[in-house]
Formats: structure tokens, C-alpha cells, sequence
């Protein structure tokens, strides 16, 4: 509503500006003499030619009374042209005086210039009070541009670096009678609804560390029970290969209730913060985790190229288990698994007979969630290929997921130690 009285008042401003110069402008600057006023001076000065000490001007025009030798016998004030040269150049009327004897003339003063100049006056002023004008209203609309518009917007760029550093708490102050008035206040529903979210969030992930914390408790008991028990049962076994198969078991468990600790220490974290711990270790160790990852003995493990290897032994058992155990999944064939040793690194390639995974699909299978289309009737949660890439990364290492002449090839590349 202000911004439309502001605009109208400039509007007719505005309006009587332009109206005063096309006046002025359609003015015709020459003033045409009062015809009955000029006979009434030339009656009146030939009737007192002889007495003109006592000639009084009874009209409201200046004029001077010359003889016959061109002398000037009355005037009626002083400036006026006293010469028929001097009124030739001003553009004054010359006037005969018709009388008896010698004529004399009647020089009229032409009064146009200064009409003209009080015209011009005027309409200056005119023009100046309403250039005030309209300056003290663009004035009077810029402090409201301000007050309603700039400041607002200010506030509201303060309002949202409060909200990018998580401050929630602050409402936003509000005019309702603002322009923007209803937009702030969307603004701060926004802010309502982003610590609701946020509240919402922060008591879910305490519920899910809770659940998480309890579950951890509840499997670890069990898996020392199991523990316990084939240590029980190395004891008393008098076969070899008996004796190995609980030996397989304690391991398990032991790296069970690592990985329940793991477990419980991410859900106080997130991914990116779970402890990798690399070292330089002999490459002996690789012939042991693969061996305890393929507890279906599905694959021959070749001989291990000796070398120091930069690892974390525990991840990188993950990674085995991770691979072995999509193969066990998903393909359920035998696995052909190679060693070799390249400049800079050792490659471990782990490959099943199940076909592989379409081109359009291979290069999602290492991101979180993600599975191959074929495989969605086997349950799966399509995290151990992101899990182990992510091991790899920080092991200085890498997992290169491919096509291989029967299915799906991983390659596992360990660094040497420097």
C-alpha cells in the first residue's frame, strides 16, 4: 500500500512538471500591444501636444513622447528608449503623433522580455519545488526500501549462517506487517521443523546405539561359550583333523568378538572414523586368512610370494571374509585364487565360476547399498564390497572389482612397506 501512494505521488509529480513545460513551451513569446490602450495614448498625447508638461499616462502601457527633433517632451518612468534607434533595437512601437504643425512621435515600450522573464521565473520555481518533491519522496522510498526490504534480507542471511552452524534454537524476529513478513515466518517454520527433524534424529541414533550396545552383550556371550568349548573339546579329541576343526572354531570366535567390539565402537562413530591400524607385516600371514576365509575349502591356495606387506592383519581378514563369503552366496562354485607380485604391491585375485555381473552394474557394486540386479532373491545388505573398499583405501591399498573369464574377479592390491 505504501509503495503504490510513493508511486503515485511521483506519478503526479511527475505529471505537473511535464504539464507546466508544454505550457510554457506552447506560449507564444512575442505580446501582442493592446490595440485600445495604443489609441487611447495617441488621443491622449495629441490632445495634450501643446501642454505636455501636464500629460498624465492613463493607461498601463510605458511609453515616451518625442517632438518634431526628436527630443523627449514625456516619458513615463526612466529606462525607457528616448531614441527611434534605440527603440528599433529594442523592438519597440514607433507611433506618429498626427497633429496640426510638426508631427512628433510615440515610442511604446515593448514589455515582452519581461513578461517573458517572469514566465521563465515562474516556472522555475515551479519546476524546483516539485524536483524537492519528488528527491524527498525518493528519499522517503528508499529509507522504506530499507527498513522493509534490506534489513529484512539481512536478517534473514543472518538467520541462515545460524542455521548452517546448527544453532536451531533462535527463532526468527518477524514484522507481519513486513512486505516480506509472511516469508520470514515460512523462513522460521523451516527452523521449527529442522530442529523437530533433528531432535528426531538424535533420539534414533541413541535408541540405535542402545540396541546396538545390548546386542553386542547378547552375542558376545554366546561366542565365548562357543570358545570355551572347543578349547574343551581340543583337549579331549585325540584326532588331528578333529583338533584343526576346533581350532578353526576358537579363531572364529576370537574374531567374532573382535568385530563385535568393532561393532559397538561404530555406533558410537561413523565409518569414516573406524580405527585402521596398518603395519608392516610379513606375507606369510596372507596363506593363514585366506585359509581361515575359505572354511568351505572351495579354492587351492597357492603359494605366497615372500615380501613385507604394509596391512592391517584384522581388516584385511574382513576383506577375505567378505569376498569369500559373496562367492559362497552368490555363485556357490569353486574359486580360483592367484597371487601375484607387482612393483609396489602384491595382488590377491579371487575369482567364482558364477558368470559375473552386468557392464552397467560392475562399477556400482563397491558403493553402499549396492547390488547386482541378478541377485536380489539372495539376501544381502550390500555392504561388504563398500566395507572392504573402504579397508583397502586406508590400508594404502586398493579392491578392483571385475569381469573374469568365468565370473566375478576381485582383486585385493596390498602396498609393500616403504
Amino acid at each position: 500500500m505504501k509503495i503504490r501512494t510513493f508511486l503515485t505521488g511521483l506519478f503526479l509529480i511527475f505529471t505537473v512538471e511535464a504539464a507546466v513545460l508544454l505550457i510554457f513551451a506552447a506560449q507564444d513569446t512575442e505580446e501582442v500591444q493592446d490595440a485600445v490602450a495604443v489609441n487611447e495614448v495617441i488621443h491622449s498625447v495629441q490632445a495634450d501636444w501643446d501642454a505636455m508638461e501636464t500629460h498624465c499616462n492613463r493607461t498601463s502601457l510605458d511609453y515616451v513622447v518625442l517632438d518634431s527633433d526628436g527630443r523627449a517632451v514625456f516619458k513615463t518612468r526612466s529606462g525607457l528608449s528616448e531614441s527611434v534607434n534605440a527603440a528599433i533595437i529594442h523592438r519597440d512601437t514607433i507611433l506618429d503623433v498626427p497633429t496640426d504643425r510638426a508631427a512628433g512621435k510615440i515610442i511604446i515600450y515593448n514589455d515582452s522580455p519581461r513578461i517573458l522573464g517572469t514566465k521563465k521565473q515562474n516556472a522555475v520555481i515551479v519546476l524546483l519545488t516539485a524536483l524537492f518533491l519528488q528527491f524527498g519522496l525518493c528519499i522517503s522510498l528508499l529509507l522504506y526500501w530499507n527498513h522493509a526490504v534490506i534489513k529484512p534480507f539481512h536478517r534473514l542471511k543472518g538467520f541462515a549462517e545460524r542455521i548452517a552452524c546448527g544453532n536451531l534454537d533462535i527463532p526468527l524476529e518477524m514484522d507481519r506487517q513486513n512486505l516480506f513478513g509472511a516469508f520470514t515466518e515460512s523462513f522460521d517454520i523451516m527452523r521449527s521443523e529442522l530442529k523437530k527433524a533433528r531432535m528426531a534424529e538424535a533420539k534414533a541414533n541413541a535408541d540405535k546405539k542402545e540396541l546396538v550396545a545390548k546386542l553386542s552383550h547378547d552375542i558376545k556371550t554366546p561366542a565365548a561359550s562357543i570358545k570355551a568349548a572347543s578349547e574343551l573339546g581340543i583337549a579331549l579329541a585325540d584326532d588331528g583333523r578333529i583338533k584343526d576343526n576346533y581350532l578353526q572354531i576358537i579363531r572364529k570366535a576370537d574374531q567374532i568378538n573382535t568385530l563385535i567390539t568393532n561393532l559397538f565402537t561404530a555406533s558410537m562413530e561413523e565409518l569414516d572414523q573406524l580405527p585402521v591400524t596398518p603395519q608392516e607385516t610379513e606375507s606369510s600371514i596372507l596363506y593363514t586368512l585366506l585359509e581361515n576365509s575359505d572354511y568351505l575349502h572351495l579354492s587351492e591356495i597357492p603359494v605366497v610370494p615372500h615380501c613385507i606387506l604394509y596391512m592391517d592383519t584384522l581388516r584385511l581378514q574382513q576383506v577375505f571374509d567378505n569376498l569369500f563369503a559373496n562367492s559362497y552366496k552368490y555363485a556357490d562354485t569353486k574359486i580360483d585364487v592367484s597371487i601375484s607380485k607387482n612393483s609396489g604391491s602384491l595382488a590377491v585375485s579371487i575369482e567364482d565360476y558364477g558368470g559375473g555381473v552386468s557392464r552397467e552394474e560392475l562399477p556400482l557394486l563397491k558403493e553402499k547399498f549396492k547390488r547386482g540386479t541378478h541377485v536380489k532373491h539372495v539376501e544381502g545388505a550390500g555392504l561388504g564390497l563398500f566395507i572392504s573398499d573402504y579397508f583397502m583405501s586406508r590400508m594404502g591399498g586398493s579392491l578392483l572389482i571385475e569381469n573374469g573369464r568365468h565370473g566375478l574377479k576381485a582383486t585385493v592390491v596390498i602396498s609393500f612397506a616403504s
